[in-house]
């Protein structure tokens, strides 16, 4: 878990330098697609992205920030597969995952995206940018590292509450396992308890039996005196 935390804290750190020069990546975009002749379409893919870079990018500039959004996509695929082998998962981070790896899929059409607030993406990009061109491409990062945190921590909650839970239970048998001994000790002490009483029973009834014996009378002799 530590891993996949400091991956992910990697990833920001990239995408934080990338947000930076979105104008850069957006300027890119637009090179690209006059050289290509395809004006019209909105970018709305990360195969878009990345034939527009292998076919259609002339600027240094320009493939050095293009390549930089598409290693990030990479950089996030990856750390979702990771995710799989991490935690088996239940009915939430199953879905945020698969959330994930459906936007970063390829193919997939990002044309309806947008990140809202805390994320101000959109805000940077012009009215027909934001509303047709370039809203979607511009939200797929941010969207999915918000799925990714939202995954992490739900996991790590769910791990300590199992941490928590199993030492409950520990501590709950502690004294069932020590109750043995109690009870031995316990019937030690009967046992011994009765076996005083026998005594004192047995040693009363022979003291009783001394006291009640008849004493032996002196033998009758007539009066006078009696040489010894």
């Amino acid at each position: 878990m530590n891993e996949v935390v400091e991956t992910l804290r990697n990833i920001e750190q990239n995408y934080k330098i990338f947000q930076q020069q979105q104008f850069t990546f957006t300027r890119a975009l637009d090179h690209t697609r006059e050289e290509a002749h395809d004006l019209l379409r909105p970018v709305a893919s990360i195969v878009q992205v990345q034939v527009l870079k292998d076919q259609h990018c002339i600027s240094a500039t320009d493939r050095r920030i293009l390549n930089m959004f598409i290693s990030i996509c990479n950089d996030l695929r990856n750390l979702c597969q990771k995710l799989e082998t991490v935690h088996p998962g239940d009915q939430v981070t199953n879905g945020l995952l698969e959330r994930c790896k459906v936007l970063l899929n390829d193919s997939n059409d990002l044309s309806a995206i947008r990140a809202t607030y805390p994320h101000g993406v959109v805000n940077y990009l012009s009215f027909e940018e934001a509303r047709h061109t370039y809203g979607g491409v511009v939200s797929l990062i941010p969207i999915v590292i918000d799925h990714l945190k939202e995954w992490v921590t739900y996991t790590k909650r769910h791990l300590l509450h199992q941490v928590s839970h199993g030492r409950g239970i520990s501590k709950k048998e502690a004294p069932t396992s020590q109750k043995p001994s109690s009870v031995r000790f316990a019937a030690h002490t009967s046992v011994s308890n009765k076996n005083t009483v026998q005594l004192q029973e047995k040693d009363f009834q022979k003291f009783l039996l001394e006291n009640q014996r008849p004493k032996q009378k002196a033998p009758w002799r007539p009066p006078g005196k009696h040489p010894y």
